[in-house]
C-alpha cells in the first residue's frame, strides 16, 4: 500500500535497517515486489519512494537533483544510515548519492546500473509510432522478454509519444551521460555489492 506524505508517495514495510530501492527510469514501484516481500521478515525495513522523473521542472530533472530528492527523503524519513538499492538510472541515483552523502549510506547495492556507460535505445531512438519497435526495446531490457508484459510496453509506449516525457527522458539520458561517475568511483569507500545481468544490452557486463 502506496503512503502520502507531504511531497513524497512511497511503499514501506516492516522494521529494522531501512532499505530504499531506487527505479529506473522507466521502472515502477510494482518491480520491486519480489524484495519488498523478501527483506521484511528478516529485519529491514524496505522503502520504495517513487521518484519524480517527470514531475520535476526540467532544470531539476537529472541525476543531481534527484539524489538531492532522495536524501531530502531520508531526512524527512528520520533515517540514521541506509542501505541503498538502485536499478538502472536508480543505481546512479545511488551512486551519485553515496559520493555526496557517504555518511547517510551504510551500504550500496547496484543492479544494472548507468553512470558509466549507456547504450540507451540503440542508433534510432526513438521510433516513436512504432510500437513492435518499442516492444523489442523493452523486451531487451529483460532476460525473460515475457516480463514485458503489454502492461510494462504500453507504458514505455504511452511514454515515449509524450512530448514532454520524450523531452525529460533525453534529458535524463544526457544527465546520465554528464554524471560520469569513472572518476568517483576510486575514491568511494562505502561497502558495495554489485549484481548484473551476464546477457544485460543495455548496460553490458563489462561496465559491471
Amino acid at each position: 500500500m502506496l503512503k502520502k506524505e507531504k511531497k513524497y508517495t512511497y511503499f514501506e514495510a516492516g522494521e529494522g535497517t531501512p532499505i530504499i530501492i531506487l527505479h529506473g527510469l522507466m521502472g515502477g514501484l510494482s518491480n520491486f515486489d519480489g524484495v519488498a516481500n523478501f527483506f521484511p521478515p528478516k529485519g529491514y525495513k524496505v522503502v520504495i519512494p517513487e521518484l519524480p522523473i517527470y514531475t520535476q521542472n526540467i532544470l531539476k530533472t537529472n541525476v543531481k537533483a534527484f539524489s538531492k530528492f532522495v536524501k531530502d527523503f531520508v531526512v524527512f524519513k528520520g533515517f540514521d544510515k541506509v542501505i541503498l538499492l538502485g536499478n538502472s538510472l536508480g543505481g546512479h541515483i545511488g551512486l551519485y548519492f553515496t559520493k555526496m552523502y557517504p555518511d547517510l549510506v551504510k551500504a550500496l547495492v547496484i543492479t544494472g546500473s548507468s553512470g558509466l556507460y549507456e547504450s540507451g535505445m540503440g542508433e534510432s531512438y526513438p521510433k516513436r509510432g512504432d510500437y513492435e519497435y518499442i516492444k523489442k526495446k523493452a523486451e531487451d531490457v529483460f532476460y525473460d522478454p515475457a516480463i514485458a508484459t503489454k502492461e510494462i510496453v504500453d507504458e514505455v509506449f504511452a511514454t515515449v509519444n509524450d512530448r514532454i516525457k520524450l523531452i525529460k527522458t533525453l534529458t535524463i539520458a544526457k544527465s546520465a551521460i554528464r554524471h560520469n561517475m569513472a572518476k568517483d568511483l576510486p575514491k568511494m569507500t562505502t561497502p558495495t555489492c554489485i549484481i548484473w545481468g551476464r546477457n544485460d544490452k543495455v548496460t553490458p557486463p563489462n561496465v559491471a
